[in-house]
C-alpha cells in the first residue's frame, strides 16, 4: 500500500479527529471506509463538540 502523500496536509487542515493514537488520522480513505464499516460517520462531519462524544451514528449526524 502507497503512503498517502496528503496525510499531512489533511491532518493540519481538515482532520478534526480527537481521539487519541488513531491510526488513521489523516487518512481520509482510511478512515471513512472504516467507519463506514460500523455504520458511522468519520469525525470532519460533526461539529467540534459531537465530535467530543465520539458518538460517530449516522443517526447523531441528522438534524
Amino acid at each position: 500500500m502507497e503512503k498517502c502523500t496528503h496525510s499531512k496536509i489533511n491532518v493540519e487542515e481538515v482532520c478534526n479527529c480527537t481521539y487519541p493514537g488513531c491510526p488513521r488520522k489523516g487518512l481520509c480513505c482510511e478512515c471513512l471506509h472504516y467507519h463506514r464499516k460500523k455504520n458511522q460517520l468519520p469525525a470532519c462531519y460533526f461539529d467540534e463538540e459531537t465530535e467530543k462524544t465520539y458518538d460517530r451514528s449516522i443517526r447523531r449526524a441528522l438534524p
